[in-house]
């Protein structure tokens, strides 16, 4: 089979082995494949997780349809159309768990659309369901929130029944797009009084979750910005893995600072984030309720222009590949 392949030259759509399924896990025929940031770190030779490393195979997700099935699968057969969360998604062919793939709505949704919505769908439900711990009525922010995986945090955070839903971007164009997308209060976090703009959205109080995908030089603003009993969850740094932290003021509101990653669980741990999304969400993505925008496709064998554009920041929404 074909896939993009990490290399010493950078990453080339070269001749792979076609894996084959282990007894959990489902063999997919790749017709899409979307971006995410940490593919950047895989293509530059990084390590992500388990994964990385010359001679990897880029891409953490993928839909398409089943080719072939392990011994213990019994909830896909050939020839069902799925989507799934799949390390090294940027090729023909692709195994999953199959605890963490879904079933495509027979809502006419593309194998483009479905290819965007794993990776978003997981992180975002666990980050607020799971250990944001949101409850009906309460307020949310999303830091980061023009990403993909931040504008369906968004949509997630008003299906699930959120009072007020903010979102942060230091780009003006894409900050006027997040209404869009479920945001009442969008924010631009290089103005210094944006914590204050949130406390008088929430009546003094103060949001009760908020969704860090930045971190580095706003988390002592994220504390100022956050209700007595908040809680703030660090999805990812791309504002820097390193900065201040007030411990007093951390203390002061009794904040629940909490760090979550997919790199370190087992996959039992990730089948159960897997169907407490399903559970909360299906019924949305079959109704078309929850989207994403694809900013832009590439075929697969052009994976390398499709990093380079996300590498330049200047996209909205999702990048896809397609087989």
């Amino acid at each position: 089979m074909k896939a993009a392949v990490v290399t010493d030259k950078g990453v080339q759509f070269t001749d792979a082995k076609k894996p084959a399924p282990k007894a959990n896990e489902i063999l997919i025929k790749v017709k899409a494949a979307s971006l995410n940031r940490a593919d950047l770190a895989v293509a530059s030779g990084h390590r992500h997780g388990t994964i990385g490393g010359a001679g990897t195979i880029v891409g953490l997700e993928c839909a398409g349809e089943v080719e072939a099935v392990g011994a213990e699968v019994k909830d896909f057969k050939p020839g069902d159309r799925v989507m799934s969360s799949a390390a090294g998604g940027f090729a023909e062919y692709a195994v999953a768990d199959s605890g963490r793939a879904h079933k495509i709505p027979a809502n006419n949704m593309s194998y483009e659309q479905a290819a965007c919505m794993p990776v978003a769908v997981q992180t975002m439900h666990n980050a607020l369901v799971g250990a944001g711990r949101l409850k009906k009525g309460e307020s949310v922010l999303i830091q980061g929130a023009s990403s993909g995986v931040g504008l369906l945090g968004m949509q997630i955070a008003k299906h699930m029944g959120a009072s007020i839903v903010m979102g942060t971007s230091t780009n003006d164009g894409r900050r006027a797009k997040l209404a869009e997308f479920g945001c009442d209060l969008a924010l631009d976090t290089r103005d210094p009084k944006w914590p204050e703009k949130v406390k008088e959205a929430t009546g003094g109080k103060g949001v009760d979750v908020i969704v860090d995908q930045v971190s580095g030089g706003v988390m002592n603003a994220n504390m100022e910005a956050a209700a007595i009993l908040g809680r703030i969850v660090n999805v990812g740094r791309l504002g820097g893995m390193k900065g201040e932290f007030n411990f007093d003021l951390h203390a002061l509101k009794r904040i629940d600072y909490i760090g979550v990653t997919f790199r370190t669980r087992s996959p039992e741990e990730v089948r159960a984030i897997v169907q407490a999304a399903r559970k909360d969400l299906w019924p949305a993505i079959e109704a078309g309720k929850l989207h994403l925008p694809i900013d832009k496709t590439f075929p697969l064998a052009e994976a390398a222009e499709a990093l380079a554009h996300m590498k330049g920041n200047a996209h909205f929404g999702k990048i896809v590949l397609v087989t």
